[in-house]
């Protein structure tokens, strides 16, 4: 035998380059929120399958997954709050605008209501103050639980200070649509949404726990208690979970993909994923109008 043979034989990849990186998680998330929001836009048509919003329920748990990762691993927290508060601001007036002035509202009276970059930011202050909670400095403390204690009252106090009078009302709504975001303005800012990025943060330490929190919450919140609330339905039909009430399958399909996160960033496209969100939803929405408005 030859032993100057040059063997072919590929050498295997490092176990800490194998698996899925932070970038290829989040351009897998994309995807499926696409395929979710061309269902969600053009979804009047009837010739969108129905697939396609169950494939967009992966989108989330994805991205609140990212979420959780960006926060820890950022450079500075500052910027990366900021970043978020760049595309929320704006996204919650245009949407302050349309809910309540009726400005580019689609003849049929639709338009978008996507305030993930809301949720956002209320998860990023959550997770500092956990983190000043978790430092034991008394002034840190201090903030920390300040700072949960004003995200809690901030709905109530909304609520009193509302009633006062319209104009009232007005700039307590355009604070609740921007910089300081109100649980429950939109879908993508409810007590699910949230409770799952933290517990997403609080278990992050443990991949296999971390993942394993976020199944089970996600089903309880929404198979056993949406069952609970359908099946009195006269109409419902168990296989209505897995079409129509499908949101608990989001956490299911995320979880083998998270499972296979290498923990490496990856080739990051951080301004590709902060400019697509605010530009496919509008570029959909448009398109989508001016379809209704050629067919009509």
């Amino acid at each position: 035998m030859n032993s100057n043979r040059i063997s072919t034989a590929k050498t295997p990849l490092p176990a800490a380059h194998r698996g899925i990186t932070g970038t290829g998680i989040k351009f897998i998330a994309l995807i499926s929120m696409l395929m979710d929001h061309i269902y969600y836009f053009f979804g009047y048509t009837n010739t969108i399958p129905w697939w396609f919003g169950l494939v967009g329920r992966l989108a989330a748990p994805l991205f609140l997954f990212c979420l959780v990762e960006g926060f820890i691993h950022t450079k500075s927290r500052k910027k990366y709050l900021g970043k978020m508060l760049c595309i929320s601001v704006p996204m919650g007036l245009l949407l302050f605008f349309m809910r309540f002035g009726g400005f580019f509202v689609r003849p049929d009276g639709f338009y978008p209501q996507n305030a993930m970059m809301s949720s956002f930011v209320l998860l990023i202050l959550c997770f500092q103050s956990f983190e000043w909670i978790a430092s034991r400095k008394l002034k840190k403390i201090a903030a920390g639980c300040s700072i949960l204690l004003a995200l809690l009252a901030w709905p109530f106090l909304a609520v009193t200070l509302s009633s006062i009078n319209a104009t009232c009302a007005t700039v307590i709504g355009v604070l609740g649509y921007t910089i300081l975001p109100m649980i429950n303005i939109s879908g993508d800012i409810t007590l699910p949404v949230l409770l799952t990025g933290i517990l997403l943060y609080l278990t992050h330490k443990n991949r296999k726990i971390q993942i394993a929190a976020m199944v089970i919450l996600n089903f309880a919140w929404h198979f056993v208690l949406v069952y609970l609330q359908v099946r009195t339905f006269p109409d419902f039909t168990f296989s209505q979970m897995f079409t129509t009430y499908c949101e608990w399958l989001g956490a299911i399909f995320a979880a083998p993909l998270l499972l296979c996160y290498n923990g490496k960033r990856g080739a990051g496209y951080g301004k590709f994923f902060y400019a697509f969100y605010p530009a496919h939803i509008y570029i959909l929405y448009a398109l989508s109008w001016f379809l209704m408005a050629v067919s009509g």
